[in-house]
């Protein structure tokens, strides 16, 4: 069985050699945030801060930090997990080898949480104050819970079976919340927005538990991608090998008995505050919007209570193991999910739903004498249909008939097949005034708003891509031009002056001048073309962060025809910064420089972070 509290967590972990003690006082204000991203970095062990300055509690860091260590945690449930899945996607095969899931009807015992009328998180109390104010970058409005499970029922539905266990984000202090108050903001197409939805028809407060530590499984739970109507819960039981023991919290809602910290209150449906900025996983802040106000009516803890923590920016960062762990226990489910699809890779280095990357199957007319995306387009409009990858920003298809043994998970691999096959002129797909991620600000619409691109390449290969600069006639201002990846091309662009035109007008004078240029099918201006190049993930981080389709997408000899949007030389993306983004990260140089004396021979942190 897995672990049921963080003590059991970090017992396994030091038994296992996977943790370290650290009594070295360290300050909550930026310095253990930069900690933990070079320790994540570093692919260093969990770190469990017993001296947090201002604060009574332990903070434990990097607890998920390696896909290792989260096998290591559910390692006695995980393979039946595996079996799971491998179920949801072939049902048959429990009659074909009845013995590979014999197991899997025990592991269902443990899906039914079990009612309890009181447990170890009712014996203490504290309040918002007295919880670990953890600042992760300098521009954020407060501190934050970055690992909550935030449990909530379904008003017309009441009970834990209609229950959603969601990881959204919870600001404790600073902005103008009063001291019994929290921010609670969550993306859209997320579980409680039902929830929520149905709480304002209905005319009363939402009740939410915000729920951090306890099982490790809890965490992993609140962020799987659950097929509709199973709730979170009873997953956690499953993947912990254990029921989850529920006591009821001081809003009357219930809360893991083993939990090491339940903030416990509710929403009013009608009242919100702005929430925020917050230094997020696209690498930039979100800036501060009104979301709902959660009034706190109690803080409850365990004795001997651990706090852990994380820190999101600019990827890779510690969810980045989350997401690949998941990927892990849910990737043989995506046929049976999505017909049609081979493989589903949401870019952890673009920011996640920035960019897309599927491999799907093009059967439709196989007796036509010249293939071209079609299933694919079907398949496109089913993957944007689905949960979270509806918000995909970028989607790019290829067919798996054209190459069989594609690695999606190889990058510049996959993007090679597809610039050397791709039609600009018939395979651009756009979807413009839709909605995106809502951390996404490249379009300048707002929240949640902007616009998407399909590419979708299937037939024998049309080029071959080139690998050295070509003679190019810039434009003033525009230079230093470097390869990315074959066939795509960088170049240096003069700073986006925001327009009321609908196109940058330096941008259109690039794209009127560049040359056809078969051998290099897709170029990107960038505000710095150096800084782009020196590495994949800057390639893709830049690229797709930085750009929103229908604002930002040209090319050389472009046309309309018909509502349809094509060009006949290269696609031109606009991937410099504009005016309307948010800031991009960046750290505070006075904290590096103690964090530097931390890591350095003779402090505490010598080896463990660079």
């Amino acid at each position: 069985m897995g672990p049921r509290n963080l003590a059991e967590t970090v017992a396994i972990l030091q038994r296992n050699h996977q943790l370290v003690r650290v009594t070295a006082e360290v300050d909550l204000h930026l310095e253990i945030a930069e900690i933990q991203r070079r320790l994540y970095r570093a692919r260093g062990p969990a770190l469990l801060f017993e001296r947090a300055k201002g604060c009574a509690f332990p903070i434990l860091a990097n607890l998920y930090g390696t896909t290792d260590r989260m096998r290591l945690l559910f390692r006695s449930e995980l393979e039946t997990v595996r079996r799971l899945v491998e179920l949801k996607a072939d049902p048959d095969a429990l009659r074909r080898r009845p013995w590979r899931y014999w197991k899997v009807p025990f592991s269902l015992l443990a899906a039914r949480p079990k009612t309890r009328r009181s447990g170890p998180v009712l014996r203490h109390r504290t309040t918002l104050a007295g919880l670990p104010p953890i600042q992760c970058w300098p521009k954020d409005g407060g501190a934050f819970v970055t690992l909550p499970a935030v449990y909530t029922e379904h008003p017309d539905r009441p009970g834990w079976s209609k229950s959603n266990l969601g990881m959204y984000r919870v600001q404790i202090s600073g902005n103008d919340y009063e001291p019994n108050e929290c921010g609670l903001h969550y993306q859209i197409h997320r579980g409680i927005g039902a929830h929520h939805a149905a709480a304002v028809r209905r005319g009363e407060r939402l009740r939410v538990n915000v729920i951090v530590g306890g099982p490790p499984a809890l965490a992993v739970s609140a962020v799987m991608p659950l097929p509709e109507g199973m709730p979170e819960l009873a997953f956690a039981g499953v993947l912990g090998g254990r029921r989850i023991e529920l006591v009821p919290a001081a809003n009357g809602l219930p809360m893991p008995a083993e939990a090491d910290f339940v903030i416990s209150g509710s929403i009013d449906p009608a009242r919100t505050k702005p929430e925020g900025p917050f230094g997020d996983h696209l690498g930039y802040y979100s800036l501060a919007h009104d979301f709902p106000v959660m009034t706190v009516e109690a803080v409850h803890h365990r004795p001997g209570a651990i706090w852990p923590f994380t820190v999101v920016g600019r990827p890779p960062q510690e969810d980045t193991s989350f997401g690949e762990f998941i990927h892990e226990i849910t990737g043989p489910a995506i046929p049976a999910v999505l017909p049609g699809v081979h493989a589903v890779h949401a870019v952890d280095a673009a920011g996640v739903h920035p960019l897309l990357l599927a491999i799907g199957s093009e059967r439709y007319v196989p007796y036509a004498s010249e293939r071209r995306p079609q299933e694919l387009l079907t398949i496109a409009n089913a993957i944007l249909g689905q949960g979270q990858l509806s918000l995909a920003k970028y989607l790019f298809l290829v067919a798996k008939e054209d190459a069989p043994d594609l690695d999606i998970h190889d990058i510049p691999a996959f993007l090679r097949h597809l610039l050397e096959r791709v039609d600009w002129s018939s395979d651009l797909h756009f979807q413009t005034r839709t909605t995106i991620d809502t951390l996404d600000y490249s379009a300048g619409m707002g929240l949640n708003a902007g616009s998407k691109l399909v590419i979708a390449a299937a037939g024998p290969k049309r080029r071959t891509l080139g690998t050295t600069v070509p003679p190019l006639n810039l434009p003033a201002g525009f230079g230093d031009p470097k390869i990315l990846l074959p066939g795509i091309l960088a170049v240096s662009g003069p700073k986006h002056a925001g327009t009321t035109e609908e196109y940058e007008p330096r941008f259109v004078e690039l794209c009127d001048r560049l040359g056809e240029m078969p051998e290099f099918p897709l170029v990107v201006l960038v505000d710095s073309s150096e800084f782009t190049a020196q590495s994949l993930n800057n390639f893709l981080w830049v690229t797709f962060t930085r750009s929103d389709p229908a604002n930002d997408v040209l090319g050389v000899g472009r046309f309309s025809r018909r509502k349809h949007f094509g060009c006949r030389g290269p696609l031109v993306l606009d991937a410099r910064l504009k005016p309307h983004m948010a800031p991009p990260l960046e750290e505070d140089p006075a904290v590096t420089k103690r964090v530097d004396a931390l890591a350095a021979r003779g402090g505490p942190l010598h080896g463990i972070i660079d």
